[in-house]
């Protein structure tokens, strides 16, 4: 008796493994977005519809940048098939290289350029190397590890940075460590499960329907936590409330990110040929920002650090046209360099000193 014939099935390019994903480009963009407002916009009065707007730049984009990066890596890394295990120990080596990078980076930017905003950098790399060696466990795995550390961890951090022995820790010699790790503006203790998560969702496959369905779905069941969060918050009532308002708050606000990262992927690769290619024209200037970050947020560092000036006794960089100038000259700058040259030079420049370029790797 034969056997019936093996079927292939034939998948679209814009769904092909390995390729980049203009959702989640578009994703990190908003994230960039997102920060340059908290930068730079210019504060506004308490309870004003202007005040809420910008709240919504205070925590939610630097989330999303992490859950993007933990997407980024997983990608990288194989995507659903991860990379084969006689080359992941050279894989790793070169991500290690990487992370050593965005740590001196992120140094360098921080204590030469001396900007107001904080730097994100240097905590990117810790968290890359924390994350090297569980970068290949079962999907299952990392998205239990990591949603559960989420709904912890948060609150863990602002528990930690109320006690006596971190507070002097922040006052001594160790203030960096202590500030990297538990109670710096962007704490590792955070940034790993929520890099995880997006780690395990592209482990699951974001060029699949059912994985973008099932991760926007539950996502954003998640955002329901946000209002009893943000009330324990409200409320002052010390820090167990706080701790565990902030764990609260910081689920719903990944939720939020995986929704709309899901959205947008759903969007442009997800339609037919003709709305798909709408979608990528449209977030085209978001989708080449974020496929170059690194590049995109060292120069907006730059940019700010050179615009410090002194009103009434008081260092400020605040001003709505050194924010329009920042997103709408990154959009331009993106697009351009995408299309004359292609991957971002500081991507570029990383990618050549890890060896990802030799013919070896």
């Amino acid at each position: 008796m034969r056997e019936a014939p093996v079927r292939h099935e034939t998948v679209p390019a814009r769904f092909a493994e390995g390729r980049r994903i203009d959702g989640v480009d578009a994703a990190r963009g908003i994230a960039l977005v997102g920060m340059f407002i908290a930068h730079l916009a210019p504060a506004a009065a308490t309870g004003t519809l202007e005040a809420t707007l910008l709240s919504v730049a205070d925590e939610r984009p630097r989330l999303l940048f992490a859950l993007a990066a933990g997407i980024g890596l997983g990608l990288l890394t194989g995507g659903v098939r991860p990379t084969d295990p006689s080359d992941r120990a050279e894989q790793r080596r070169q991500l290690a290289v990487r992370a050593a990078l965005l740590l001196l980076l992120g140094l360098l930017l921080m204590y030469v350029l001396q900007p107001l905003a904080s730097v994100i950098l240097d905590e990117y790399g810790i968290a890359f190397l924390l994350l090297l060696p569980l970068l290949f466990l079962p999907r299952s795995v990392l998205l239990g590890l990591g949603a559960g550390l989420l709904v912890i961890a948060p609150g863990l951090a602002v528990a930690l940075s109320a006690t006596d022995a971190v507070q002097d820790a922040r006052r001594g010699r160790t203030f960096l460590l202590t500030d990297w790790f538990i109670a710096g503006s962007y704490p590792v203790i955070i940034w790993v499960p929520v890099m995880l998560v997006g780690l395990a969702v592209a482990r699951y496959g974001l060029q699949r329907p059912a994985t973008v369905a099932i991760t926007g779905l539950v996502a954003l069941a998640t955002v329901v936590v946000y209002l009893p969060g943000n009330a324990l918050l409200d409320a002052g009532a010390g820090t167990a409330a706080d701790a565990l308002g902030t764990s609260l708050v910081t689920v719903a606000n990944v939720g939020a990110g995986l929704a709309l990262t899901a959205a947008l992927v759903a969007v442009t690769q997800w339609g037919t040929d003709a709305t798909t290619r709408v979608a990528r024209i449209l977030l085209s200037p978001l989708s080449a920002m974020g496929a170059m970050p690194l590049t995109i947020y060292t120069a907006h560092i730059v940019v700010i650090s050179q615009a410090i000036r002194i009103e009434g006794g008081v260092p400020d960089d605040d001003s709505w046209g050194l924010l329009a100038f920042t997103v709408l000259g990154s959009m331009a700058f993106a697009l351009a360099w995408r299309a004359w040259v292609g991957r971002g030079p500081l991507e570029a420049l990383f990618r050549w000193i890890s060896g990802r370029d030799r013919p070896a790797a």
